[in-house]
């Protein structure tokens, strides 16, 4: 790492309180970053502030656009607009739908005893704006029986009712079966998914201080993990060690945790398996889950017991890839002045870039793990974004050693600041560190125990 570089990274570092904490529209700003228990004495994480926040910000693209109203399915897009949850076992059963139409508060179609609690406990919505809904939970329920049908005219009654029926309808994710139901009822349904994107993409101070939080989290897990790692601990023994603090400390998803070493880091298997690390092994981690739904993407590599000066050299090359995209961050900046810096696929192993793609990039987080701005040398170059103050991305990097024993993933999290950018990510990463047995030969070993 050069001269400038540190002193780049020391900058981000700083505890002060910074600019992205302040609130919008002349409101208080999130006190105390990394306590979100309420308290009398100070306003930290504002829960009102953020759901209020997040519905204008969809309202407001709803406007902007051609489209008449919104029909959402993804879990992530519902929770933005209706600031519910019901947890992650119905993230894949699509049996959950809102609603949002022009000028209206979103309804919502939720399993009956949630709809119920929803009533009961999440007053910011008029009780008839929670539903008792039911689908065929992808399919399980024939669909002669006519849920979809139903559904359909359901949602095609209430625009009709509000003068929205003529008008373009943008539905996020849908199942094909569904679909033809909304066409059916005469509904010209396009793509809405784009647009939920587009209000996501530039977070809220509130959403900003979670996020922080979030990775928090994740700074205590890698610090446990750090003094467990050793030779004979096997790759599953990790994950279950990060997911069991994370639970214990508040987390409400633990998405995945990749725990890769030795030869499998290269490639890359995104999949943890029960090898057990050996003296000497590189080993990479990647700690995904949610804290009040906001996620985190947290790569660390580690060497168990010492480290060799290959290795060493490819943890130098991805970290300096790291921090010359870093470099490039602040307001008005394009996706393609960070891109640059990675290296093509080709100079680490890899054909093309499609195929390389996930290894040195970039992407948005927050409700969702992969939201915008993504980046990367298969698409910025030719098609740039702008950087805009507000966003939080992840940027990931990798490089292997020559002989594909090991290899290097770093991944740092920032918001783009006023005058640059900040690290939510705070564990430790600017050279490789090595955890585990420490182990001294008679000459090393300290006088009197001095030392030990």
């Amino acid at each position: 790492m050069t001269p400038n570089q540190n002193l780049r990274r020391t900058a981000l570092m700083s505890t002060t309180l910074p600019a992205f904490y302040r609130a919008t529209g002349g409101s208080a700003p999130v006190a105390s970053p990394g306590a979100t228990s309420g308290v009398d004495w100070e306003r930290r994480v504002d829960f009102d502030r953020l759901r209020a926040e997040r519905l204008a910000k969809a309202r407001a693209e709803l406007e902007r656009s051609h489209l008449g109203a919104l029909i959402l399915f993804d879990m992530n897009n519902i929770r933005y607009v209706t600031a519910t949850h019901i947890g992650n076992w119905a993230r894949d059963k699509f049996f959950r739908c809102a609603l949002l139409m022009r000028g209206q508060d979103p309804i919502l179609w939720d399993i009956g005893s949630a709809a119920r609690t929803h009533q009961m406990f999440a007053p910011w919505f008029g009780k008839d704006n929670w539903r008792a809904g039911l689908s065929t939970w992808r399919g399980a329920v024939p669909e002669n029986v006519g849920i979809e049908a139903g559904n359909a005219r359901r949602l095609a009654n209430l625009l009709r009712e509000h003068g929205l029926a003529d008008e373009p309808v943008g539905v996020d994710v849908v199942e094909l079966p569904v679909l033809r139901a909304l066409e059916r009822e005469g509904l010209r349904v396009e793509d809405g998914n784009s647009l939920m994107l587009d209000a996501r993409s530039v977070k809220t101070a509130d959403e900003i201080a979670l996020l922080d939080h979030s990775a928090a989290l994740v700074d205590g897990a890698y610090d446990e993990l750090y003094r467990a790692l050793r030779p004979g601990i096997r790759e599953n023994d990790c994950v279950a060690l990060v997911s069991r603090f994370l639970y214990e400390n508040g987390s409400e998803e633990v998405e995945a945790v990749n725990s890769i070493s030795g030869e499998r880091c290269s490639p890359h298997p995104h999949v943890f398996s029960d090898r057990i690390i050996r003296p000497g092994d590189t080993a990479y981690f990647d700690i995904i889950h949610s804290y009040n739904g906001y996620r985190t993407c947290y790569y660390r590599t580690l060497n168990v017991g010492s480290a060799n000066s290959a290795q060493r050299d490819a943890y130098k090359r991805a970290r300096e890839y790291m921090d010359n995209a870093i470099a490039e961050v602040r307001p008005g900046a394009s996706s393609a002045d960070l891109v640059r810096h990675f290296p093509a696929a080709g100079e680490f192993g890899f054909a093309t870039e499609e195929e390389a793609f996930g290894l040195q990039y970039c992407h948005g987080i927050g409700l969702g793990l992969w939201e915008r701005p993504l980046m990367s040398r298969y698409h910025s170059l030719e098609h740039p974004i702008e950087l805009v103050e507000g966003m939080v991305f992840a940027i990931e990097t990798y490089w292997p050693t020559p002989d594909g024993s090991a290899a290097a993933r770093i991944e740092e999290e920032l918001v783009v600041t006023a005058d640059g950018c900040r690290l939510l990510t705070r564990f430790p990463a600017d050279q490789l560190y090595v955890a585990g047995t420490r182990y001294w030969t008679g000459v090393e070993l300290p006088a009197n125990g001095a030392g030990r």
